[in-house]
């Protein structure tokens, strides 16, 4: 009989912080972050990425389980986690564990003190990840804190503070985990004598509050109650879907039969991500999770049996303990599987997936269904007309996405095997990433041997990434059973994996020479494990089998992670400072504790107004079209639609742009790029608003698009004008150089990836055009400007203004307003406020990054290294507007030499005009890519030399006075200083011969190391930026408001400019407060950007603040002992202005390209960092193993923020040069959209040894308290991991005998590094020959 279902539903019984929660209307469809934000005001949790990747909505959810008979407490992703599923469940949100107001919690204390949290964004869920894991294990080990984090991404602070100030929750934390001297120090004498002061640390440990277990909140007692009570169906019906909790085995199979198409859910970790990002609907989900045959766990004679729903946290944990308790060789699979978990997605996602929804999705590339397929699991299936098991072989998976359950049919159970005696097996996965990242290769690999031989009787290789489903390679398994295990075997093995395992040159995922390469390395790797467990079991019973060559032995190892260490250097301030005077303290960020707690407010945390309406852009799927036709008929029957906006709507302009007005506010007859905005649609809630918004078809007439700079260059396709800087003669040069060598480059884009997407509110005022505007923007005069334009107003009817943002990166410099001006649009049409924060897939594909470069080069050079001559030719892929390309083209022709004194030089600038979203500002604004092509050059010269690369650039180096190719004189120039300090930290000379040593004893596993250093100019280019405003309001209690022009993003600019002002006024920090930036306190500012807004602002409140001194100077001399207050309130009395404007420019500056004179920047900082790397050479994985930097900034005004944006820009730059990769297909569509397929550094990728040195006594007098700018200069520094890597595949090419200059563009992926690496297996699998058939991805 069929289930009945009350149509009315059931009411959803759950907990947060403490605080009983009864929804009458659950929405199946609601996700619990909306419902925490929207509904319950809780916005210290936060919406990073919609799909479980980023970790910025982490809670910790609590609930009795009466399988295990305990409370059990796990760390949830609530973007993902259904409001419906959280029936009887306790949630436990960052804000309820501390607050600033009443008491901070430990994990809140300690990352805030550790200097931990920059823009903050991102800190409430890493609090929220270390709090679930100290719920659980209160001493945990530093393994435990690495995969504690898993889940969660940081884009400022590089990670190592984070961890930093959480190893000190873990038993065997102390100082480097005790793991790196005799006396279990990483410091040397001398570091130990720079840290015996408590004022030389950068925070001190000892004062962290102790964790206490009993202040946490106590599981409610009423849910204790519920949870032993016997489950009972549950119903909620929504808008679009009914979601239905069955209380049995039996219910769950009669309404399956009921409802045949229903999905099961228990994580919602691939349902959900099917219906937000494939925009399907499911209008019945049936929620199995508590049904108790489900979560079976059972020993059987054959292996252990788990229910379909067990979490994948319970299968680890359950294979662990067996592990521990079996012999060794019954274990084989479970050790197999548990070297996937370890890398499978985030902890917050392993909590709830379920090991039945990994199999039946039956994704292409999961890393589970390999190692079932080639263990023979056995499945038990059930449907009300019976049960029936199955063994899992290459039939279960008849095509993509399907497997062969029947529709009423549910997974009820799977049995994974025992190993018997003479089985081997092994699991590996390859991805860009190693920590949660989805697999490019996943296999499995399982061989039996006949009893005390080394005769194959049965072998089973299955792999994931090869097939639209998961595959055994069933041709090359049957031709070696009975054949012996030897290198013929081998041979054989790895010509019929080539032959079998075959990909078209297009397949999805493309990669298709790497992905056919690895399923040939991975069985090498295979083939090592097996021989050397063979040879040491055969041993035993007598019969001799030779072991794995000792060079080969490394290749067969695990990846161990090994938990960083790291030092801090930095010069304390001078004897006798006052302690009020902060500057150069290393103070914490002013809103560090605010966004542990989750207390610091960001855009979309500002409460909603009562007629507040939402926002959702309708974009172009086209390159390159005319629209024919806009069809709007289903978008507006959604329910609470209430408007779609057009360019006929716009009351101003409908021209925009930062620089030029090439750009429309909303598209009008034609879209040049996919992510062109075309419309919008207003609604009463977000999910309506982009339910809407995907409904709206749109007809186009495409045209041709140009995608890449190649094709840009084959069709002439340029922005006007192309840029030139020459010194001497290059003709001459290159008839004096004994060699000539050409080559090119090619350094892709980069995505901001800022945790915190944009975001607009904008609310009219109701007279005069008035607008309120909250951004988050890096640009707030330029905002202020094109709302004012679009709406027809002028630009003093609009404020705009920014409290702060969750990151930039120069990503809201100016891409920010092509959502501001829409928003602005809507609410003044609609006399509403209106809201919109893009979801990271809007975000990632509208608003553009950095720019894809093409260097071509010719460089003449002597025998001896000394360059002579250079020619190089810069193409940057633009977009499809101009935006600041011009700009970011110059600055990387202005840092073409990098820090190489070149007699004839000529360097030339083309920006490509193509069919991709605009790129624009991002961190180094072109100057990395200028000079990733120099240390291109560079290494190819010292290769063809057979010079040591370093040895070459030393010899190159400029020096002091020296004048650059844009006629800049070098003063205060402390390269030679920053080189060689960084050679003695690193001890870069013991390093080359260990790392010479370590290459000639492994074949398969190389090092690297490379010593890079940088240059890089201070100041805005365009010369009108270059100057600042500040207000400073004194009020009669001495308290002081501090405003000036910059934003802050993060980089801790609101903190050094209290120190500033703190300093100048003589006065503690904590008597001055800086609430916003706002275009109504200063007006006509500069953009905060080009690492130039602690200088600028800076000296605009120094300004300020002398004006208020010189003021209050009559009544400090009549009364000095008075204090601060007195003076201030006798000055009020005597009515004296409390309140000054201060303002800045800088002075000297300005260049003019056409005739090569001028001084384009104020100054230069300087840095060079040394880094070590291993590569696997069968993979194309590295290892970060250790990276020292050396700094000059200036006289420091902050060094614990100042270090901070050293190790944040430093592993943006990692990411830039190994491993972010941004995706387009040959139409112009952006396939990577999202953590999923984006990869930025995670906390597993930081060197294992970090350390940073900020350079001493190198005063920079061109500055606010001769400090330095640092937010940019440091990334570059990066490419010293790349060259490092570089420099490991030379030593692998060696091998094979190949020698000589090698191209490698960036990033180096493991794609790009194993391919570098040619060997007999790399032999084995040509690529297809261009032009030949039509990639999935093309280089752009």
């Amino acid at each position: 009989m069929s289930q009945s279902v009350d149509s009315a539903g059931d009411d959803l019984l759950f907990y947060v912080n403490g605080k009983k929660v009864v929804e009458k209307n659950a929405e199946p469809e609601m996700a619990l972050l909306t419902y925490l934000r929207t509904k319950l005001g809780l916005t210290g949790t936060k919406l990073g990425c919609a799909e479980g990747g980023c970790g910025a909505c982490t809670v910790m959810v609590s609930r009795f389980s009466s399988h295990q008979d305990r409370i059990i407490h796990f760390a949830v992703n609530a973007c993902l986690a259904p409001l419906c599923s959280l029936h009887h469940s306790a949630v436990t949100t960052v804000e309820g564990i501390g607050s600033v107001a009443s008491k901070l919690h430990p994990v809140q204390e300690r990352i805030a003190r550790a200097h931990g949290s920059q823009c903050g964004f991102c800190t409430p869920g890493i609090v929220m990840s270390m709090y679930a894991l100290l719920r659980n294990n209160p001493q945990p080990s530093l393994l435990d804190i690495e995969e504690a984090f898993q889940g969660n991404l940081c884009r400022c602070t590089g990670y190592r503070p984070i961890l930093e100030g959480y190893k000190t929750f873990a038993k065997d934390g102390g100082c480097c985990g005790g793991k790196r001297k005799e006396n279990g120090c990483c410091m040397g004498a001398e570091g130990q004598a720079n840290h015996s002061e408590g004022d030389f640390l950068l925070y001190n440990p000892s004062e962290f509050m102790p964790l206490d277990p009993t202040q946490e909140i106590i599981f409610p007692i009423e849910l204790l109650g519920l949870s032993k009570k016997p489950l009972k169906q549950l119903c909620f019906q929504g808008e679009r879907v009914l979601w239905i909790q069955p209380s049995s085995l039996t219910e769950l199979l009669d309404f399956k039969t009921q409802y045949p198409e229903a999905r099961l859910v228990v994580g919602n970790t691939e349902v959900g991500i099917e219906m937000k990002f494939k925009n399907l609907l499911y209008p019945v989900i049936l929620a199995p999770a508590f049904i108790p045959e489900l979560n079976t766990v059972q020993r059987t004679a054959d292996g252990i049996l788990f229910g379909a729903a067990c979490t994948l946290t319970r299968l680890g944990m359950v294979l662990r303990d067996a592990v521990q308790e079996l012999p060794t060789y019954q274990t084989e699979v479970f050790r197999a599987v548990l070297e996937q978990l370890r890398w499978f997605a985030g902890q917050q996602v392993r909590n709830v997936a379920a090991i039945g929804g990994n199999i039946v999705t039956a994704s292409p590339i999961s890393d589970l269904n390999p190692v079932f397929l080639a263990a023979g699991c056995k499945l038990t299936l059930a449907s009300k007309g019976g049960k029936r098991v199955i063994e899992m072989d290459d039939s279960f998976f008849p095509g993509y996405r399907k497997t062969v359950l029947k529709p009423d049919e549910i997974l009820l159970f799977i049995e994974i095997p025992f190993t018997k005696k003479g089985q081997y097996f092994s699991a590996f996965k390859q991805s860009q990433r190693r920590e949660d990242d989805i697999a490019t290769v996943t296999c499995a690999m399982n061989v039996a041997f006949e009893e005390n031989t080394n005769s194959v009787r049965n072998l089973r290789l299955s792999y994931g990434g090869m097939a639209p489903t998961t595959v055994l390679a069933k041709e090359t398994c049957k031709r070696l059973t009975g054949r012996k295990w030897s290198d013929e075997l081998l041979q054989d093995a790895c010509s019929l994996l080539a032959k079998e395992m075959t990909l078209d040159p297009s397949a999805p995922g493309g990669m298709v020479t790497y992905r056919r390469t690895l399923t040939i390395s991975l069985f090498f790797k295979f083939y090592l494990i097996v021989q050397h467990k063979l040879a040491q079991d055969l041993n035993v019973e007598g019969f001799v089998l030779e072991d794995v060559r000792p060079d080969y032995a490394s290749a067969a190892e695990l990846f161990h992670s090994v938990f960083p260490c790291s030092t801090q250097l930095f010069q304390e301030v001078p004897p006798g400072q006052n302690k009020d005077d902060v500057v150069g303290r290393p103070i914490m960020h002013l809103s560090a504790l605010k966004q542990a707690t989750g207390e610091a407010v960001y855009c979309d945390d500002i409460p909603c107004y009562d007629n507040e309406l939402h926002l959702a852009l309708v974009t172009s799927t086209k390159a390159h079209a005319f629209i024919e036709n806009i069809d709007t008929k289903e978008a507006m029957c959604v329910p609470g639609v209430v408007a779609f906006l057009t360019a006929k709507d716009i009351p101003g302009s409908n021209r925009t742009g930062p620089a030029v007005y090439d750009e429309t506010v909303l598209a009008e007859d034609m879209v040049t790029c996919v992510g062109h905005i075309i419309a919008a649609i207003v609604a009463d809630t977000q999910a309506h608003a982009q339910r809407a918004a995907k409904a709206v078809k749109i007809t186009y007439k495409e045209l041709k698009p140009v995608v890449t700079i190649q094709e840009a260059i084959s069709c002439k396709s340029f922005y006007q004008p192309t840029r030139k800087i020459e010194q001497g003669n290059i003709e001459e040069g290159f008839k004096k150089a004994d060699h000539i060598l050409e080559g090119e480059m090619h350094i892709g884009g980069q995505e901001h990836f800022y945790l915190e997407t944009n975001c607009t509110l904008a609310v009219p005022r109701g007279e005069d055009g008035e607008m309120e505007m909250f951004v988050s923007t890096q640009s707030t005069s330029k905002t202020q400007m094109l709302v004012a334009k679009a709406l027809g107003v002028p630009a003093n009817r609009i404020v705009c203004r920014v409290k702060r943002m969750g990151g930039g990166f120069g990503g809201k410099e100016c891409r920010s307003t092509i959502l501001s001006t829409v928003v602005a649009v809507a609410a003044q049409k609609l006399k509403k406020p209106v809201r919109c924060m893009l979801d990271r897939d809007e975000d990632m594909l509208v608003t553009g990054g950095r720019h894809p470069f093409l260097g071509r080069y010719k460089v003449g050079f002597m025998k001896t290294g000394r360059i002579v001559s250079l020619e190089v030719t810069y193409y940057s892929n633009a977009g499809n507007s101009a935006d600041l390309s011009l700009s970011i083209l110059e600055r990387a022709l202005f840092h073409m030499e990098n820090c190489y004194n070149i007699p004839h030089i000529r360097g030339m600038g083309y920006m490509c005009k193509t069919n991709l979203p605009s790129n624009t500002a991002f961190r180094g604004f072109g100057g990395p890519q200028g000079m990733m092509v120099a240390e291109s050059w560079m290494g190819d010269v010292a290769l063809h030399c057979g010079l040591p690369v370093e040895q070459v650039r030393r010899l190159n180096m400029y020096k002091q006075g020296d004048r650059t190719p844009f006629t800049q004189r070098l003063e205060q120039f402390t390269i030679d200083r920053c080189w060689e300090e960084c050679l003695s930290i690193s001890q870069y000379n013991q390093r080359r011969k260990a790392i010479e040593q370590f290459n000639r004893q492994h074949r398969w596993k190389k090092r690297g190391i490379a010593v890079i250093p940088t240059k890089f100019g201070i100041s805005f280019t365009a010369l009108f930026l270059n100057q600042a405003g500040a207000l400073v309001h004194v009020y009669i209690d001495g308290s002081v408001l501090l405003t000036h022009g910059g934003t802050e993003m993060g980089q801790g600019l609101h903190t050094k400019m209290v120190q500033v002002a703190s300093k100048v006024l003589g006065i503690p920090c904590s008597k001055i407060h800086i609430s916003e930036t706002s275009t109504s306190t200063v007006p006509n500012t500069s953009p905060t950007a080009a690492s130039a807004s602690s200088d600028l602002n800076g000296m605009a409140i120094y300004d300020a603040c002398q004006t208020l001194n010189q003021r209050l100077q009559p009544y400090k001399t009549k009364n000095p002992k008075g204090t601060w207050e007195d003076w201030v309130k006798a000055a009020y009395f005597d009515r004296v202005n409390l309140s000054a404007n201060g303002f800045y420019k800088t002075p000297d500056m300005g260049y003019d390209f056409e005739t090569n004179e001028g001084k384009p920047f104020n100054y230069f900082s300087y840095g060079v960092a040394c880094s070590e790397v291993e590569v696997d050479c069968l993979t194309g994985d590295h290892k970060n193993l250790h990276t020292s930097i050396v700094m000059d900034v200036g006289n420091s005004l902050n060094p614990a923020i100042d270090i901070g944006q050293v190790e944040g820009a430093f592993m943006q730059g990692v990411g830039l040069f190994t491993l972010e990769e941004l995706l387009y297909s040959p139409e112009g569509v952006l396939l990577t959209r999202g953590p999923g397929m984006y990869k930025i550094p995670a906390f597993g990728d930081i060197p294992t040894e970090l350390n940073v040195s900020l350079l001493r006594d190198a005063p920079n007098e061109k500055a606010i308290f001769s400090s330095k700018a640092v937010g940019e200069p440091p990334l570059f520094l990066a490419a010293s991991v790349f060259y490092a890597i570089k420099d490991a595949i030379t030593a692998a090419r060696a091998e094979s005998g190949l020698r000589g200059p090698f191209r490698l563009d960036s990033p180096a992926t493991p794609e790009r590094i194993r391919n570098a690496c040619e060997d007999s297996f790399t032999k084995l699998c040509p690529p297809a020959e261009a032009g030949t058939y039509k990639p999935w991805a093309v280089q752009v």
